[in-house]
């Protein structure tokens, strides 16, 4: 197994791409300490574990808080020892163009999906040293590269997720804690087909943009989590400060 062994802290957890990487981490062997807001999420992912014998620990906790990610580096460590990993995938969303979106908002989405993950990276650092090293993985998105005029304030997280990256990377390499984010596209969860569900036509508008995508199919959320068990993996001990990204092909079109 590839992760046989490690403890990992994922954020983000109760469902969809953090779900799947919590899991297909443990399958693989990890010690993973869940955290979310979502009660009820946390609840169905403690089930999956018990019937699947997955060790998988699951805690509430609010991500933008820094008594929250304290609490929850204390929780993983007290469960499984010092962490060898931080993924860093709780994020929200709200569309509207920057005309449209209020102060109110735009503070709403950078204290979970920015400031939230710098808390976090903040509190699992000297775990990892603890460790003697380790892994950050941080979600970003492929809206850290190009711009949806709807999502103004979610792409600037985004974007500075990417050059958080690179601080990282930079500033604890010598200590053997790599960096690196993961860049999806499209990813078909049940928060992408809520909001396909507020259009007037949602299947013309799942074919619009599925066009785009050279491989024709939205990720899954395993796709996502194939890319963080890659990059948590000793195949991987020599990537960091980059992006993977995982888009079905879609920054490779010209038009």
């Amino acid at each position: 197994m590839q992760l046989n062994g490690q403890s990992l802290l994922v954020t983000g957890a109760a469902r969809g791409v953090g779900e799947a990487i919590a899991c297909s981490a443990a399958h693989e062997g990890a010690r993973v300490t869940a955290v979310d807001k979502n009660e009820e999420g946390l609840a169905r992912l403690r089930e999956k574990a018990k019937a699947q014998n997955l060790e998988i620990k699951a805690m509430m906790a609010d991500v933008s808080k820094a008594e929250d990610n304290l609490r929850a580096v204390t929780y993983a460590e007290q469960a499984f020892g010092p962490l060898n990993a931080f993924i860093a995938n709780a994020a929200v969303i709200h569309f509207a163009d920057a005309l449209a979106t209020s102060e109110e908002d735009w503070d709403s989405i950078h204290s979970v999906n920015l400031k939230g993950v710098y808390l976090g990276v903040r509190a699992v650092l000297p775990s990892l040293r603890r460790s003697g090293g380790g892994n950050i993985i941080l979600l970003a998105s492929v809206l850290g590269f190009v711009g949806d005029p709807l999502l103004t304030a979610y792409g600037a997280t985004k974007g500075g997720l990417r050059a958080m990256c690179r601080s990282l990377a930079v500033a604890y390499g010598s200590e053997k804690i790599r960096c690196n984010t993961i860049c999806p596209g499209d990813i078909e969860t049940e928060m992408m087909r809520s909001q396909l569900a507020l259009e007037h036509d949602p299947d013309a508008t799942r074919a619009r943009i599925l066009c785009q995508y050279p491989l024709q199919r939205f990720a899954s959320p395993q796709d996502v989590a194939n890319a963080a068990t890659f990059l948590l993996s000793d195949r991987a001990t020599y990537i960091t400060g980059t992006d993977l990204v995982v888009d079905g092909g879609l920054l490779a079109k010209c038009y």
